[in-house]
């Protein structure tokens, strides 16, 4: 009896855990929705009136928060900027962890390569604005091609840790059987490591494109003036130095995160399937 009622004092405490996690998405979540249907009269400093559903659902709202920030074309650019950094930080921090990972443990240059990589992670993004907003308009790159190059860039020290770490799992003895049949470290890394590392492409293909698609230092230090606008910096003309216009921004939001969510849900799916064809071969 006292075992049980141990094993039932632990399961209430962790319900009330996941209660108390699920409300911290779940109530930003509510208020983003209803604060995106009200109407400008409806918003009130009281709780009440701020908790309160709007009286009418009305998506007046959308329109003129996609008409505000050039929806369309906003969108266009986010997504181009998004895929791009997306596959080429998994072709190329790919490519470098596995380099390094097979390398590091008996190479001491492998292993200054790789803690000199790492180490940009410690490097605050505040330091690098200035010059980097230089630099790329000295290069013709301030535009969403300088964006990309910068993001492939920061995010390396991250994903190439993400890939050499994931590499222990997988057993050299498969790239040794490749090199007996006549496969070159190139063939070996195409058309057996790449395909294995999959869970991974998908891990890092989510925390990259929930990065660059929320970020907005980046492009606002860049492309400012050229009127190249990504979402997140198309949704900064809902602030202005009266006041925001609430309604309109979480309207905006949430047309924001339709596209994002739904490549998340995509990658969910190719990590679990991923688990899956690897512990099946």
């Amino acid at each position: 009896m006292k075992k049980a009622r141990i094993g039932n004092q632990t399961n209430w405490t962790v319900v009330i855990l996941l209660i108390l996690g699920l409300s911290t998405v779940v109530f930003p979540l509510y208020m983003a929705v209803v604060i995106a249907f009200k109407q400008p009269s409806e918003m009130t400093n009281s709780i009440s009136g701020i908790l309160s559903l709007p009286a009418s659902f009305s998506l007046s709202n959308f329109s003129q928060a996609m008409e505000v920030t050039d929806f369309w074309r906003s969108l266009t650019n986010s997504i181009l900027i998004t895929v791009v950094t997306v596959v080429l930080s998994v072709l190329i921090h790919s490519l470098m962890g596995y380099a390094i990972g097979r390398n590091r443990a008996h190479s001491k240059f492998y292993k200054f390569v790789y803690l000199f990589i790492v180490s940009g992670m410690f490097v605050p993004f505040a330091i690098l604005m200035m010059p980097l907003a230089k630099q790329t308009a000295e290069l013709g790159l301030a535009n969403w091609a300088g964006v990309i190059i910068l993001y492939v860039v920061f995010y390396m020290p991250m994903n190439v840790l993400l890939y050499s770490g994931y590499l222990v799992n997988i057993p050299i003895a498969l790239e040794e059987a490749a090199e007996v049949d006549g496969a070159t470290t190139w063939g070996t890394y195409w058309k057996i490591i790449f395909p294995i590392m999959k869970p991974m492409h998908a891990t890092v293909a989510i925390i990259t494109a929930l990065a660059v698609w929320n970020d907005v230092m980046t492009p606002l230090i860049i492309m400012a003036g050229t009127g190249q606008n990504t979402l997140p910096l198309a949704q900064l003309n809902f602030q202005t130095q009266f006041g925001t216009n609430y309604n309109l921004a979480f309207a905006s939001y949430l047309l924001a995160l339709i596209p994002i969510l739904i490549f998340y849900v995509i990658c969910q799916k190719q990590i679990l399937n991923g688990v899956v064809n690897g512990a099946v071969k």
